[in-house]
């Protein structure tokens, strides 16, 4: 068994950022991750890091912009701590090494971004993520951080209290990648998830095919809740026929949407008359779905981004990788004629319910990133505070969990005397085929932590053997093919009261025909098969609480748009989403949006751009 005080799970921009601030705050800290950190899918970031640091603006402005953009479902604590904190991070940043690009004087270059109301967004050309990460291994492997590389967190170690608040978590089981061995680590002070998002539960999506919800399924099922996993970010501007992301910096920079008339449509047909291609990201991906539905679609699937006007040479300047992106993928040279793009599935607003310090309602066990819900993003994400988040909440976090005094949260987490029961209308069962097959430590408080760690070491080594051993049924790749396919036809930007109910039944299929899958591979060396089996169980996890969620909020809000409920229903839906793992079965429950921040209220308005 691994020792250590605290343990990072995910080496992308969020655990790199908690592993260094635990490290510094006195803890001896360790990061598991399923890939080596620079391979992370943080290095796929191409936009920016949005930070209030030039005169004409201020932190308060960044919050505003962010609650509006929220569609006034995010957090006042939260966001007032992102954009606080994000000036001073990103300075540190620069000390660090990153090399953001520059204007001429010297200044660290920023650019407007959707939603905006300042242009604020830091950039280092369109790489931003893959600088990011180079320059936070850096830190890592200076202040000493053990990394555990190619291990596969597959299962947490937390006792079984009946009330998920009395339980804790001593540390994570992993499955070693490159020999097969299965074996615990132990934390004694916390444990941080920090696993990005869930994009594999859709197939067309920019997220890379590690992006598989796993800490978030983990946390589900160890009885943290699950906070607005309804609300999906679907990009504007991905490649048609990969999901390739094509930067907003190129809309940034004066990038223009086409349809296939030649019309400027985000102007000409009244999507966002004054913001135009720089409206909030789900306004511009539910324009480009409707031109394509009525008819001005190009080849009736996508639409057409434009950046030949902006020249050559600012292109290669600010643009360069999106060049090769459109030529490798789409055969198109960015200089001489326009990029296809369509919507696709981006960024997971919702995730594990943390409060600003990135603690969860069960004690020891943390989160931070894409994974993690405070709820700075609320019902819709800007472009370009994705990566002020995984540094800003990643740090403090990695802080808390080594015994660094943060002050006393603002956010609750777990239930409270302000929270009420939800209920849903599902065409079929939810929750587990088998409820024996359960993640949670036996016997609550009365097992030591070492005991705890071996229980669910054991436990994951009977499931793994199960799956090795059995030689015939389903295989994982024709479930995770069918469950991708009904959720992006039923649970993408526009939604359905009928689609919804559909997609549940294919996942109560899919969850059924897992209890019949088995992994073709026995080997145990590098066993993508197996790896890969137990990710697609994450994704039925995560896309039944996408939907569910999805299903209950009978409002138009955000990223979240329902053909039945065209409106905003501020009387009925100023509140989270919380789908808690109760015994194997989603319970849904809600609790109220915070909007007083430190010297104000955030009154919801219109949303216009």
């Amino acid at each position: 068994m691994h020792e250590h005080d605290v343990i990072v799970v995910g080496a992308g921009g969020a655990g790199l950022r908690a592993a260094i601030a635990a490290q510094k705050a006195g803890a001896d800290t360790a990061i598991v991750t399923k890939l080596h950190p620079v391979r992370s899918h943080t290095g796929a970031a191409e936009g920016g890091i949005n930070a209030a640091l030039r005169e004409g603006d201020d932190w308060e402005l960044h919050a505003y912009d962010t609650m509006k953009g929220s569609d006034y479902l995010g957090d006042a604590p939260a966001i007032e701590t992102l954009a606080q904190d994000a000036p001073e991070d990103v300075i540190r940043l620069e000390h660090w090494g990153m090399p953001f690009s520059r204007e001429e004087d010297g200044r660290v270059s920023q650019r407007p971004f959707g939603g905006l109301s300042f242009p604020r967004t830091t950039y280092a050309g369109a790489e931003t993520g893959h600088h990011l990460l180079h320059t936070m291994y850096e830190q890592v492997v200076k202040h000493g951080v053990q990394v555990y590389d190619e291990w596969f967190v597959s299962q947490l170690a937390v006792t079984d209290h009946d009330d998920p608040e009395d339980r804790r978590c001593h540390g994570v089981v992993g499955y070693d990648v490159k020999s097969g061995e299965i074996e615990g680590f132990k934390a004694n002070q916390g444990v941080i998830l920090a696993t990005g998002g869930p994009g594999q539960v859709f197939d067309h999506t920019t997220n890379a095919v590690s992006c598989t919800g796993d800490g978030q399924a983990m946390a589900y099922r160890a009885g943290a809740p699950l906070e607005d996993m309804e609300f999906v970010q679907f990009h504007p501007t991905t490649l048609p026929s990969t999901g390739v992301l094509i930067s907003e910096g190129v809309r940034g920079e004066g990038g223009i949407l086409y349809n296939e008339e030649g019309e400027r449509f985000m102007f000409e047909h009244g999507y966002a008359n004054n913001e135009g291609e720089l409206a909030s990201r789900d306004v511009v991906s539910r324009a480009e779905l409707t031109e394509v539905n009525e008819g001005r679609g190009v080849n009736d699937e996508y639409v057409h981004l434009d950046m030949r006007h902006l020249g050559e040479d600012r292109i290669m300047d600010r643009l360069e990788n999106i060049l090769h992106l459109a030529e490798d993928f789409e055969g198109v040279d960015g200089l001489v004629e326009p990029m296809p793009v369509k919507p696709g599935q981006h960024y997971e607003m919702g995730g594990i319910e943390t409060d600003e310090n990135g603690e969860t309602c069960i004690t020891g066990l943390y989160a931070a990133g894409e994974c993690a819900c405070a709820s700075v993003h609320g019902a819709n994400r800007l472009g370009g505070n994705a990566l002020p988040e995984l540094i800003v909440f990643g740090k403090r976090a990695g802080k808390h969990a080594a015994g660094e005094d943060l002050g006393e949260a603002e956010i609750t987490t777990g239930r409270t005397d302000e929270t009420e029961p939800g209920e849903v209308d599902s065409p079929v069962s939810l929750g587990a085929v088998d409820t024996a097959d359960e993640d949670a430590a036996a016997d609550g408080a009365a097992v030591e932590a070492d005991s705890i760690v071996e229980h669910a070491v054991e436990s994951e080594r009977q499931r793994v053997n199960h799956l090795l051993e059995k030689d015939d049924g389903v295989q994982h790749a024709e479930i995770r093919e069918r469950l991708q396919k009904a959720m992006t036809e039923n649970v993408n930007v526009f939604r359905n009261e009928e689609g919804l109910k559909t997609a549940l039944r294919e996942i109560r299929k899919a969850r059924e025909d897992y209890q019949d899958v088995y992994v073709d591979d026995p080997s145990r060396t590098f066993n993508t098969d197996l790896q890969q089996t137990i990710e697609t169980r994450n994704l039925i996890d995560i896309a039944e609480t996408i939907t569910l969620g999805a299903l209950a909020r009978d409002e138009f809000r955000g990223a979240h748009w329902r053909q039945e409920h065209q409106e905003r229903k501020d009387d009925e839906w100023l509140k989270h989403t919380l789908i808690s793992w109760d015994e194997g079965s989603p319970d849904l429950w809600y609790k109220p949006v915070v909007l007083e921040g430190e010297d104000k209220t955030y009154e919801p308005k219109e949303r216009s751009y």
